[in-house]
């Protein structure tokens, strides 16, 4: 806080009773330029000892996860085949393509291998760059291929400790957020502590390595970073320069690796939106996030040569429709408070018509359905209406989609983590409505001729990472997958504010438990009047309870934390266990064994997956649906699932070029969803057939003409042993090779 001092008066040089004061500031001016070098030298030491022991957390986070990954597996030990079956669902696709490149002959032809290929999806041949984002499958294969390192290095090896490297950096750049937001790299520790004992809820990469959050989190948060630094007050151009880099290179990467990345760099828009509309944040500022945004998803866009639901992302739209309304509408900060919000209210309102009317104009123009299933699911899951929409429900009846659970809060309420973050929250939100209240009124901060010891600051990089945790925590909770976008930020936000002046000063002045006599303050210099050296006294004393408490909270947390996980965490890694899948490695070994290399396989998209990177068979469908043409085959390959007839199966399989149909128990009679959510009941009601089971079923649902494929297939009856000959069966999957097939 600013405080106004009154000029000193020059006096005659030659008044005795001048002299002892010359001295007092000769020694004070000693002593001053003897503190800055003192500062000087514990700011260089503190920041070499918080850098050396944000490498170290990192690092051993990321030793931390590798060594649970290879107990769990005992991965160093099992076969080939039974590691790839290991990447489950479209972590086994993904890989897939990091296998293929490896196995081409030359790094031209498998990356040609990749924009023309034929094998993911048969009869039709698409670019796995465009459609995917595998960029760093490709270039993890060009630096394996690139290295020395083939003798002592096996590929999946150098694959899975680049993305447990990634955690390191992933720790380190939430350790560097609360570092910057508090002042002191203790608040780092704490962050990173938290995201270890947490990880339940923080991390999931042990067990889902190849998943593309795994590869983009770690870029988010260093973007996080980056922007938290670019928003601190009173940088140098030089810095911000540098800043603005970090944020661009980390945006850019963060988007090439996730399909996602539009729809949270979105949420990102609307928090800067909102912040920039209360005068929290400079316009300046949010002009270049929303330009740096929007330039590296066009970057990506071009990269994965026009992706179509990059084209009518929201993003580009909501950022070129705040551009436009800032330049229709001026002088939106002026005037009182009721004129203020009514500008607000009306700026709001035509940047969302704009954004929405930009964004229809493009996807009617260019005919874009890519996402057209994640708004169906969303307008389902917020009540908009029941649907029957197969794709919409497929989401709706996973638990990952749904709410995030009570059990949640409770694991992370015995790590004090949602306990602090509870407290910072309410402290920091306090703050913000004030400052938001203060700014509309029109009011200054600080207002000249005044000592407002009480007036109420936030900074625009706590204002940010505020918001910024709001967003993604209604995000988390209203869709449990997104959980570990908002706990990582969760152990920030709440290391931050244990640890931070601001919210510990805002506090003791509201319960008024600070006193100017508890602590003895600095001296006075002798420059200051009386009345700033009362101030000066009064802020000393703050400002010394202030530093004991923010020290002492944070060092008995980590002691806490360390007493009551530390042997946990020790039991955890003394615990070995195997992988252990039979039937799915004999399927793998017959499909080698036994069927041609140029087959054809329908089944489940989680199974296919797999069949693809143990096999390089060529699948009709797989997990990867941001495709409406694919998203309707696999709906058409699911009726192996649902009530038809074995004639109309085996045209719709053909039609897609299947040569082997590969049926799982596991989906056929499944019991691990209630009713109604299990994958025959939802090809049931889209087909318009009645539910199997006690309960109730939509009026106008009527009886299926014939039994369930899947079940009725088992009985060798002869329409459908004229159509599919079982060539293979085990415990859990049965394989049946289609009449007319090569």
């Amino acid at each position: 806080m600013m405080y106004l001092r009154q000029r000193k008066e020059v006096k005659a040089v030659g008044v005795p009773e001048d002299f002892p004061a010359q001295e007092e500031n000769e020694k004070l001016d000693n002593k001053s330029a003897a503190g800055h070098g003192h500062r000087r030298f514990w700011k260089i030491l503190s920041f070499t000892v918080g850098g050396a022991v944000a490498l170290c957390v990192g690092l051993l986070t990321s030793v931390y996860l590798a060594t649970l990954h290879e107990n769990d597996l005992w991965f160093s030990n099992i076969k080939e085949v039974e590691r790839e079956i290991s990447f489950r669902t479209e972590c086994g696709l993904y890989y897939s393509y990091y296998k293929q490149m490896l196995q081409a002959p030359t790094l031209t032809q498998g990356f040609r291998g990749l924009v023309y290929d034929n094998k993911t999806e048969s009869m039709r041949t698409i670019n796995i760059l465009q459609r995917m984002n595998v960029y760093q499958e490709v270039f993890l294969s060009i630096l394996y291929r690139s290295l020395p390192i083939q003798k002592y290095l096996e590929p999946v090896y150098f694959y899975i400790y680049t993305l447990f490297g990634l955690q390191a950096v992933y720790v380190m750049a939430l350790y560097t957020t609360s570092w910057l937001l508090s002042g002191t790299w203790l608040s780092g520790l704490l962050a990173a502590l938290w995201y270890v004992t947490n990880r339940i809820d923080t991390t999931r990469v042990e067990f889902t390595i190849p998943l593309r959050e795994n590869w983009a989190l770690p870029f988010f948060a260093i973007q996080i970073a980056a922007v938290t630094y670019f928003l601190r007050p009173n940088l140098q151009a030089l810095s911000q320069r540098l800043a603005l880099l970090a944020v661009f290179m980390s945006t850019f990467l963060f988007s090439l690796t996730w399909q996602f990345n539009q729809f949270l760099t979105l949420l990102q828009a609307l928090a800067l939106f909102t912040l920039e509309s209360l005068d929290v944040l400079p316009a300046a500022k949010a002009m270049w996030l929303y330009g740096i945004q929007t330039a590296c998803l066009v970057l990506v866009c071009i990269l994965q040569f026009f992706n179509s639901m990059i084209l009518g992302s929201l993003l580009i739209s909501f950022n070129l429709s705040v551009v436009i309304a800032r330049k229709l509408q001026k002088n939106l900060k002026s005037g009182a408070l009721l004129a203020r919000v009514g500008k607000l209210v009306l700026h709001s309102l035509v940047v969302l018509c704009l954004t929405l009317l930009l964004n229809g104009c493009v996807k009617k123009t260019l005919n874009l359905k890519s996402d057209e299933h994640i708004f169906k699911f969303l307008k389902a899951k917020f009540g908009f209406g029941a649907t029957r929409d197969f794709d919409a429900n497929l989401y709706l009846c996973e638990e990952a989609f749904g709410l995030l659970p009570f059990s949640t809060f409770q694991r992370l309420s015995d790590t004090l983590l949602f306990y602090a973050y509870v407290f910072v929250l309410l402290v920091t939100v306090t703050a913000a409505f004030v400052v938001a209240f203060q700014n509309l009124r029109g009011c200054g901060r600080q207002q000249q001729g005044k000592m407002e010891v009480h007036t109420v600051d936030l900074t625009p990089d706590t204002a940010y990472n505020l918001m910024h945790t709001i967003v993604f925590g209604l995000l988390a909770l209203s869709t449990m997958r997104m959980k570990y976008l908002w706990t990582s930020h969760m152990c920030v936000f709440a290391s931050f504010g244990v640890c931070s002046r601001e919210v510990w000063g805002l506090l003791l002045k509201c319960v008024r438990l600070h006193s100017p006599r508890r602590v003895s303050p600095a001296p006075c210099p002798s420059s200051f009047d009386d009345l700033s050296c009362a101030c000066h006294a009064r802020s000393s004393a703050v400002v010394s309870q202030i530093s004991v408490i923010r020290y002492a909270v944070p060092t008995l947390t980590l002691l806490y934390l360390s007493y009551k996980f530390w042997p946990g965490m020790m039991g955890e890694l003394s615990e070995l266990r195997e992988f252990y899948d039979p039937d799915t490695v004999e399927l793998m070994d017959w499909i080698n064994s036994n069927t041609p290399r140029r087959a054809v396989f329908a089944g489940s998209m989680q199974l296919l997956a797999g069949v693809k990177l143990c096999t390089g068979r060529t699948l009709t469908n797989h997990p990867h649906y941001e495709d409406s043409s694919l998203r309707e085959r696999t709906r058409a390959v699911y009726q192996i699932y649902a009530k038809r007839a074995p004639e109309d199966v085996h045209a719709l399989l053909r039609s897609f070029g299947a040569d082997y149909v590969i049926l799982e128990d596991s989906v056929c009679f499944e019991r691990r969803h209630r009713r109604g959510c299990r994958l025959r009941d939802l090809l049931d009601v889209a087909n318009g057939h009645v539910m199997d089971g006690p309960g109730e079923n939509d009026p106008d649902l009527k009886p299926a003409k014939h039994p369930r494929f899947c079940e009725e297939i088992k009985r060798n009856l002869p329409p459908y042993t004229t159509h599919f000959t079982r060539v293979f069966q085990n415990k859990t999957f049965h394989v049946y090779k289609l009449s007319g097939s090569k």
